[in-house]
């Protein structure tokens, strides 16, 4: 149990990485900005450090029996997770831009939930190459 939790760990702070590099590079290309999103995040360790730390732990979702399958089908139904907290918990009262960050633009649940499978599918493929 203990050296899966650690492998899960480890692969969900590999997907928040390449996740967080998709969500910057969006930032970086204008692609957020061209489907009026407001969000262009600055690379920085400050805004990277969290994410990784939550990807970890959001990978121990991998413990739990919920999601049978493929685990790629796993990673992509586990990433509905993290996507409903977002937009329901952190958009809303951590971070004020309205229920489902809809202050940054009608698109934003859209890129959210896209930005979270990206985590999913590159979890789950750090566990497979694990």
């Amino acid at each position: 149990m203990f050296r899966n939790a650690l492998l899960y760990f480890g692969a969900g702070t590999f997907g928040a990485l390449i996740s967080s590099l998709v969500v910057w590079q969006f930032g970086q290309q204008g692609i957020n900005q061209a489907l009026d999103v407001a969000m262009a995040p600055s690379l920085t360790t400050y805004w990277l450090y969290p994410r990784l730390v939550w990807g970890g732990l959001w990978g121990l979702l991998f413990l739990l029996p919920l999601a049978k399958g493929s685990m790629y089908s796993r990673g992509l139904v586990l990433s509905l997770i993290p996507t409903l907290t977002q937009l329901f918990f952190i958009f809303p009262y951590h971070e004020h831009y309205g229920v489902a960050g809809l202050e940054l633009g009608v698109l934003t649940p859209l890129l959210v939930a896209f930005f979270n499978m990206v985590w999913g599918l590159a979890t789950a493929i750090a566990v497979k190459l694990s």
